[in-house]
């Protein structure tokens, strides 16, 4: 951790499950000080008394920022003498933004804007932006916004001065507050069906650990504009739920079968065709560099490019697919799965 020693870093957004993630592994090291901005004073409440019970010595490193993403002087306010930010603020669940549009475009699009604003004219070393697969080939307002959050990053990038600013694309984390694993355990806990939108469906899948390794992936070796993906297996939704219920007792034969929601799609893509034509494979990621072209277009009509890389779509049906016992395996890695299953029956 010898980038972040006597640093001072800020989450956005940091109440969130990736935020605890990042306070987890971050605050016992020899960093300065975290900040956590969020607009919710009580889930920075919990987390205050959370963190004071489990790690006194350390916990002073935290300190907490009321404000909002949408409020350019809020987090001006908050970013003075901050020398890395996760940006991770964002709103995320598919059928909210889909009735609601305005209120994703307002956080995950301006939001986005006033912390990239904000990084730039304090002088931040570095800002990696969040993003999601659901930003690729986009179809609902959650993934369309957040396609616009990587377009404003790699625009602001064009003239951040000493900033770097990256983003990081990645799939579905398990048991974050936007996974359905919590629901369906909640449901066998009930002795209820679990529900399932379309069995065929598939997700890439991974852990808040590797969201984390992602980001510091792109941290560490991103370049100003860059999108850094993690190649992530996937796994169809019914093995998922059979996974859930082979670990926590539940009846797979009562599997309830429930229909896509709004804005789902039958797969996700994280790396497009497109950005195939100039994406560096870099082992267990992929780099895909800013265009940093100019806008005299003349020369896109009389010299243009003819060199492409040879990769492909990656997408979550082209991807490794995990078994039920695979998945079994990946769950039982979490602790979060290992606290539910030491609450259910006492051991694991």
């Amino acid at each position: 951790m010898g980038h972040f020693t006597g640093k001072t870093l800020m989450i956005t957004g940091g109440t969130g499950s990736f935020g605890n993630a990042v306070l987890n592994r971050f605050v016992k090291t020899d960093i300065g000080e975290i900040r956590v901005f969020s607009r919710d004073e009580k889930k920075q409440d919990d987390m205050r008394h959370d963190f004071q019970a489990r790690m006194p010595d350390v916990a002073g490193k935290i300190k907490f920022y009321i404000g909002d993403v949408r409020d350019l002087q809020s987090v001006k306010s908050a970013i003075h003498g901050v020398d890395y930010i996760f940006h991770a603020a964002a709103l995320k669940q598919v059928p909210s933004c889909e009735f609601f549009p305005m209120e994703a475009v307002r956080t995950n699009v301006i939001g986005t804007d006033n912390v990239l604003t904000a990084a730039i004219d304090e002088g931040v070393e570095t800002v990696i932006c969040l993003s999601t697969d659901k930003a690729a080939y986009p179809v609902n307002t959650m993934g369309i916004t957040k396609a616009i959050e990587e377009k404003v990053a790699v625009a602001k990038s064009r003239n951040s001065g000493r900033t770097k600013i990256c983003c990081t694309r990645y799939g579905n984390v398990m048991c974050s507050r936007g996974s359905v694993i919590p629901l369906w355990i909640n449901q066998i806990k009930k002795n209820q069906p679990i529900t399932v939108t379309e069995p065929s469906m598939t997700r890439f899948i991974m852990s808040l650990d590797e969201a984390i390794d992602l980001v510091l992936f792109a941290f560490e070796h991103g370049e100003n504009g860059d999108l850094l993906i993690q190649k992530a297996p996937a796994c169809t939704i019914l093995a998922q739920a059979e996974a859930v219920c082979e670990l926590f007792g539940g009846d797979k034969k009562k599997i309830k079968i429930i229909g896509i929601r709004h804005g789902e799609k039958i797969y996700e893509t994280l790396l497009t065709n497109e950005e195939c034509e100039k994406a560096i494979d870099m082992g267990n990621f992929y780099r895909v560099p800013s265009d940093n072209r100019g806008l005299n277009y003349d020369n896109y009509f009389e010299i243009g490019n003819k060199d492409r890389n040879l990769l492909h779509e990656f997408n979550s049906n082209n991807t490794d697919l995990l078994t039920v016992e695979e998945v079994k395996k990946k769950l039982l890695s979490l602790t979060y799965i290992q606290e539910q299953l030491n609450h259910s029956d006492g051991s694991l």
